[in-house]
């Protein structure tokens, strides 16, 4: 039977092969599904055979599960100044787009990279600049490329919308080019989604500088760190310093009811418990009265 209920899911392990994600996502009674298509700390994976696709493809026909969503290689740095590794990172995403449309999964979710003292705005067109490249090497024209929010760590660019937007209007397919948000990135950023005026404040100003009809997924992780802290790690669903409360606002945002709600939390020692306890808070939360927090 099809999984039912809100639009919520995690990022699960592809171990054994891509399709053993659709598995665990159903283990957890997902409706949506985060991968990776292949190692996030490897530049190169192995090929995917035109067998798996098909396996994956027929797999994920057959769970019911919304659009999947993967994610790129952690070594990729699409703002980096030095040409040898932009060179290398520009071909890396090109692979993975290239994964992607052979496994049918629609979005990739990149983090944009880290300008290394070159400047914000020159970093931001070496971003567009270099996602041009990628997309000369693997068109993908099936796949869109989410450009996520990030805490703000060292040089790292996308902290602010303003940084992404420039980044998405440099670009020559900007149908291709929309975002991811990660609530944990967001508030270590600086952004209020504590408060509930905070909150509508941040939806509106997402609204206002990138569309709400771009953000094509959310992240949503609690965070170990305060706000401002641009610091990224991440918590539980009601156990940082985010809280509950800011995730029964997203999961009760008609405006958001469309948008897969993927988990990145710790996964504890089976893969499973965590994830379920997670994803039943997050149900709850969408089933429970506006005032209640």
């Amino acid at each position: 039977m099809p999984p039912v209920g809100p639009l919520i899911g995690a990022h699960m392990s592809v171990a054994g092969g891509a399709v053993t994600g659709i598995h665990r996502a159903l283990a957890v009674r997902a409706r949506a599904l985060q991968i990776f298509t292949k190692n996030s700390n490897q530049w190169k994976g192995k090929p995917i055979s035109e067998a798996e696709a098909a396996a994956f493809r027929a797999a994920w026909a057959e769970s019911g599960l919304a659009p999947v969503v993967a994610h790129d290689s952690y070594l990729i740095n699409l703002a980096s100044p030095n040409p040898e590794l932009r060179r290398r990172s520009i071909e890396a995403l090109a692979d993975e787009l290239s994964r992607c449309e052979l496994l049918g999964v629609p979005f990739l979710v990149a983090h944009p990279g880290a300008h290394r003292g070159s400047g914000v705005l020159e970093g931001c067109d070496r971003v567009a600049a270099s996602i041009d490249e990628a997309r000369a090497i693997s068109p993908a024209p099936g796949v869109v490329l989410l450009l996520e929010t990030v805490a703000g760590q060292g040089t790292t660019l996308g902290r602010r919308f303003e940084e992404l937007a420039r980044m998405r209007s440099g670009v020559a397919r900007r149908d291709l080019t929309q975002f991811c948000l990660d609530t944990c990135h967001v508030h270590a950023a600086g952004y209020d989604i504590v408060t509930r005026e905070g909150y509508e404040e941040t939806m509106r100003e997402f609204d206002a500088i990138l569309g709400l009809e771009t953000l094509r997924a959310i992240h949503v992780n609690d965070s170990k760190n305060q706000r401002g802290s641009h610091v990224d790690r991440h918590e539980h669903i009601g156990k940082g310093t985010i809280g509950a409360a800011t995730f029964g606002w997203i999961m009760r945002d008609a405006r958001l009811a469309s948008v897969p709600k993927l988990l990145e939390t710790p996964k504890g020692a089976d893969g499973v418990v965590m994830d379920r306890r997670n994803l039943a808070l997050l149900r709850r939360l969408a089933d429970a009265p506006e005032d209640g927090g």
